[in-house]
């Protein structure tokens, strides 16, 4: 497969994924080194900042969950009082990021974008 196809239809699962979570606000997906491979970011929003805002992120909860002795990272959470940053992999070389409004309701929206990872991860 044609890599303007893989990203294309990259493009399609992210819009996909806004669709069904209309909570979400923004989403990403980060290459595992830290850089973007596509996006739905609001044009006030600089996607290479966030890729390595999410690398940072990541690997800051891996070295928590090795050093807790927690098993492999899933998925990092943060919560702020207007919503939800939610990092989940999307294969071994990949994480899908997104953020959210406040009123988004967690189980779902970690359901959704753990498809959304899925997919993707079957894409790359």
């Amino acid at each position: 497969m044609q890599e303007g196809n893989i990203s294309e239809e990259i493009q399609e699962i992210l819009k996909e994924l806004e669709e069904n979570v209309p909570e979400i606000e923004a989403s990403a997906l980060i290459s595992a080194e830290g850089f973007p491979i596509a996006s739905a970011l609001p044009r006030d929003i600089d996607e290479i900042r966030v890729a390595a805002m999410t690398a940072a992120i990541l690997n800051m909860g891996e070295r928590a969950a090795m050093d807790l002795h927690k098993g492999e990272l899933n998925a990092v959470i943060i919560q702020t009082t207007k919503g939800y940053i939610v990092s989940v992999a999307a294969g071994e070389d990949a994480v899908l990021t997104a953020t959210t409004t406040k009123e988004a309701r967690l189980g779902f929206l970690l359901l959704y974008i753990e498809r959304a990872a899925k997919k993707i991860s079957e894409k790359l």
